[in-house]
């Protein structure tokens, strides 16, 4: 991520970022160009969702989106989650923007784990209905799932080839492999 090395108000940035053909995340007052993900990484993403969905069905109030819709929070940071799912009515009144997610998962990428794993996690840790974040290694067989305790803490649970994957949040279970479904240089 490059860094515009001026603040930039959050109004500033959603005016741009509308007029943009290219996506931006912002974070307190910076603007960050996104890099182009792997076809690895669009694939893992797309099986990510697809199993949501099949889960979810049609009769469920929660809805899912891809890198596409912004996740907000207090006009502190606006990011681009490569998958959410979020259950809140709230977030139908908005087609660019929610508030609410109940899950997020990022795919991780060697220009983005560290933020992903640190300063991002720490981000949306503020936000009181997250109830899960899924970091995906699209290197290896590997799932990281933090959840938060009834307590307000945060645990995590770690996948690795062969194991079966459980997304609290959703009620939902899941082979690892069918994440790396379809991958191709994959070792």
């Amino acid at each position: 991520m490059i860094a515009v090395p001026n603040y930039i108000s959050p109004e500033e940035y959603l005016s741009i970022e509308d007029q943009s053909l290219i996506r931006h995340e912002y974070r307190r007052g910076l603007v960050y160009a996104m890099a182009g993900g792997t076809d690895n990484h669009d694939r893992i993403t797309f099986n990510f969702l697809k199993l949501i969905d099949n889960h979810l069905g049609d009769s469920s109030d929660c809805r899912f989106y891809s890198g596409n819709v912004k996740v907000n929070y207090k006009d502190q940071f606006y990011y681009y989650p490569d998958a959410f799912v979020t259950c809140d009515s709230r977030d139908r009144s908005d087609r660019y923007i929610k508030r609410y997610p109940k899950l997020i998962a990022e795919v991780l990428s060697s220009s983005t784990q560290t933020f992903d794993l640190g300063a991002k996690f720490e981000d949306y840790q503020q936000i009181e209905s997250l109830e899960e974040y899924v970091l995906i290694s699209q290197e290896t067989q590997q799932v990281e799932c933090r959840y938060r305790t009834t307590a307000n803490t945060w645990e995590v649970a770690f996948y690795q080839e062969g194991d079966g994957i459980v997304l609290n949040s959703l009620d939902l279970q899941f082979p690892i492999n069918e994440l790396y479904r379809g991958l191709d240089n994959f070792t």
